[in-house]
């Protein structure tokens, strides 16, 4: 049921002015920890980690935030291209007073994360990511996700929004109705058609090639990073995490079994398992990563 995986924690939730757009934003954790984000996917907000946030906080202090123009974050009236996300990404740092962060991101929230890490290498600790845009560019997928997403909103109803989030799963019956009704709320805000415009520009051709990260930028990538594939991505193929995992440098790719799009949520345990071995230096040893049940994550590149 959505929130109570949060239920038995402590956690705030509000909002923040980052450069003018108010932000939707939950945090929990310890306040003097090294600070982690968590960036959802297109057309999300931040409950794609509800099953995540309390197991971290126990090691980070852990943000989750609907980003531009998503969820109930203010939305301006323009496309949402990478640089923009970008750009309100560390904006919210600034307005957060963060001067050095992990980042995990999936999806849309991997490309930015993963040009966050390109623009700021100098803001950033380690990264993480997770079923990540921002190489590939498949018509039949894009066409796919901004026809599901497109329906989701123009006069919505609960079946269409169930739809769109049983396409992320590899086990649709995983969509909790309480999922459902979070998002249908979001989708029926006044504006809603016009923000899913704004954001699914990223699925038009020409827009998303210019957006792309060329692999020599990738390259400059300097911290330690994990990337997070899956056997069932609708999204990709292995191979593109693997193309992430050989150009950046010293990157380490892992493929959890039987997930779709949201491993974080699919599969919660390994999820965190994983991601905290690789975040928390105490727990970050090669005896300690990956996760001792290897029926859920297989290893394909890195040490």
């Amino acid at each position: 049921m959505l929130w109570t995986d949060l239920a038995q924690g402590e956690f705030s939730l509000g909002y923040v002015d980052v450069n003018s757009v108010r932000t939707r934003c939950l945090s929990a954790g310890r306040p003097h920890a090294m600070p982690l984000i968590f960036l959802h996917g297109s057309g999300g907000h931040l409950e794609a980690y509800q099953r995540n946030i309390l197991a971290h906080a126990e090691h980070f202090r852990v943000f989750a935030f609907d980003m531009l123009g998503h969820g109930f974050t203010d939305k301006p009236d323009h496309d949402y291209e990478i640089d923009h996300y970008v750009e309100h990404l560390a904006g919210f740092c600034d307005a957060m007073d963060l001067s050095k962060i992990h980042l995990s991101g999936e999806s849309l929230g991997g490309w930015v994360a993963a040009r966050f890490a390109i623009k700021h290498p100098d803001r950033l600790a380690k990264l993480v990511l997770n079923t990540a845009g921002g190489l590939s560019a498949d018509p039949a997928v894009m066409e796919r996700l901004r026809t599901l997403s497109m329906n989701a909103v123009r006069n919505p109803d609960r079946a269409a929004v169930r739809k769109r989030l049983e396409w992320l799963m590899h086990d649709p019956s995983v969509v909790t109705d309480d999922l459902v009704e979070m998002r249908y709320r979001i989708y029926s805000q006044p504006g809603a058609e016009k923000m899913m415009e704004h954001i699914m520009c990223l699925q038009i051709m020409d827009v998303r090639r210019r957006n792309m990260i060329p692999l020599e930028d990738l390259r400059k990538i300097k911290a330690p990073t994990l990337i997070i594939w899956t056997d069932h991505d609708p999204t990709g193929k292995i191979e593109v995490g693997e193309t992430f995992a050989r150009e950046i440098p010293g990157a380490r790719l892992v493929v959890m079994m039987n997930c779709g799009h949201w491993p974080q949520y699919e599969d919660a345990e390994t999820f965190n398992e994983l991601q905290i071995a690789f975040l928390e230096p105490l727990r970050g040893s090669p005896a300690l990563f990956p996760p001792h049940d290897t029926h859920h994550v297989r290893i394909i590149v890195g040490p």
